[in-house]
């Protein structure tokens, strides 16, 4: 087992990774930027470098200063959490090149996974079903418009490198190609600096289902159940929820095999998420493998009694998992709320400042993972999200009950958040019956 982590990430899911560390003994090292000189996570943790200036790029991105941290510190793995680097081949490579453990799949994985083009190619030699599509990337809006129409419309035209809900563009007819293509692409080379894209058949208002999967190095791969994450604005969640409430168990049972299948055709190992489309007849289609931890995790962590940190640190130290697929039973439901800094208001404009006042919501059932206090402030800098807001109940009529009890006690003063907003998702019909889809919250809008 490891004796020191250096956790190359900030906010809640650092001090979700320092907590773990903890109940498993091992030291950890917290990397923070100069905006983040007071953040929770460098005071729970045993040690903390500063790595660079408020600028991600010149700190959480900056793969010389963490593996530079991770040295000087002594640390002898590294978690990347989400975000940032988590997903970062180079990053990877680099460090299996200096003998650092990431807590994470290989670089070849991480490589093979972030491209979509490739990742595409290798479901399909697998057996994975996925949506028609360009084969190849497309590096020329030329290309795009020859392909476009044996593709068929509406299409989908994304970053291949890319992630997140960034560097994507929809097109519903030829005319819309040349445009659409131009705006993601530019959208590709700003976030991730890549111009490569690829095109697919967009599935119109699908189910947004994820396969939680682990693995370890001895080539044992289970599945933890799904999550529906169908509640997103802009292909950014909002609400995720587990078990999904359209799936039968027949369906669950047949694309968990999938999930695993994907996972092994790459000799998969640590967490990650198969992440699949749900179209109205019940058909499915590989959209990505994330390589990472989720930010939804908790959710599977409440319906499993697994806990998926521990499990990725125990896996990357070369532990058996110790799981196989009948130990996993789902039980009760699980709903995660991701309160965010934000003016809904206001086209969701992020809302930093300091927090005046602070009551976080607590009681059987009921987790916050989060990296703020009373008297915090909110830096501009980074992602908007404050907390997590996780409750479990034995059904899902009462995990929405309990869910709508805990945001009325959650109290955020000094700054803008979404929590009006959740209690609004919550209280749509088609929410309590379980009957929509990734177009929930525009038609929620439209009849605003």
């Amino acid at each position: 087992m490891f004796n020191k982590i250096l956790i190359a990430n900030r906010g809640e899911i650092a001090v979700r990774i320092i907590r773990a560390c903890r109940e498993l003994n091992i030291r950890t090292v917290a990397v923070y930027s100069t905006a983040d000189k007071d953040a929770l996570h460098t005071m729970l943790a045993d040690e903390s470098v500063c790595i660079g200036p408020a600028k991600a790029s010149e700190s959480y991105l900056d793969i010389t200063r963490i593996i530079s941290a991770a040295i000087i510190t002594g640390a002898n793995a590294i978690h990347p959490g989400f975000g940032f680097l988590s997903e970062n081949s180079k990053f990877a490579k680099i460090c299996e090149e200096t003998k650092i453990k990431l807590i994470g799949p290989t670089s070849e994985m991480m490589s093979l996974m972030g491209h979509k083009s490739m990742a595409r190619k290798t479901m399909i030699n697998a057996g994975v079903p996925v949506v028609p599509g360009s084969d190849g990337v497309i590096i020329k809006s030329k290309k795009a418009l020859k392909l476009a129409p044996e593709i068929g419309f509406p299409l989908i035209i994304k970053a291949a490198n890319g992630g997140g809900g960034k560097g994507m563009r929809v097109a519903n007819s030829l005319e819309e190609v040349e445009s659409m293509f131009s705006l993601a692409q530019k959208e590709a080379i700003a976030c991730f600096g890549d111009k490569e894209m690829y095109m697919e058949r967009y599935v119109v208002n699908p189910k947004h289902i994820e396969f939680q999967i682990i693995g370890d190095e001895q080539g044992n791969t289970i599945h933890l159940g799904e999550r529906d994450c169908s509640v997103q604005r802009r292909h950014q969640k909002i609400v995720e929820e587990a078990p999904s409430k359209a799936l039968t168990p027949e369906l669950r049972k047949i694309m968990g095999d999938v999930a695993v299948k994907a996972a092994k055709a790459i000799g998969y190992f640590n967490a990650g998420t198969v992440e699949f489309l749900l179209d109205n007849n019940n058909d499915f289609y590989f959209m990505e493998m994330n390589t990472r931890i989720q930010v939804e995790h908790p959710i599977t962590e409440m319906i499993t009694g697994v806990d998926l940190i521990k499990k990725q640190v125990e896996v990357a130290a070369g532990m058996p998992l110790g799981l196989t697929q009948d130990d996993i039973t789902l039980t009760g439901h699980s709903i995660e709320c991701r309160i965010n800094a934000e003016d809904t208001s206001k086209d969701f404009r992020p809302s930093p400042g300091k927090i005046t006042n602070l009551f976080l919501p607590g009681g059987k059932g009921i987790r916050v993972d989060s990296g703020i206090y009373q008297d915090y402030t909110v830096a501009p800098y980074y992602d908007s999200m404050l907390a997590k807001l996780i409750v479990h109940g034995e059904t899902r009529e009462e995990a929405i009950a309990k869910m709508k009890s805990a945001l009325g006690e959650f109290i955020v003063e000094g700054i803008t958040t979404n929590i009006d907003f959740h209690y609004e998702i919550l209280d749509q019909p088609s929410f309590i019956e379980g009957n929509y889809n990734t177009s929930f919250i525009e038609k929620m809008f439209a009849k605003a």
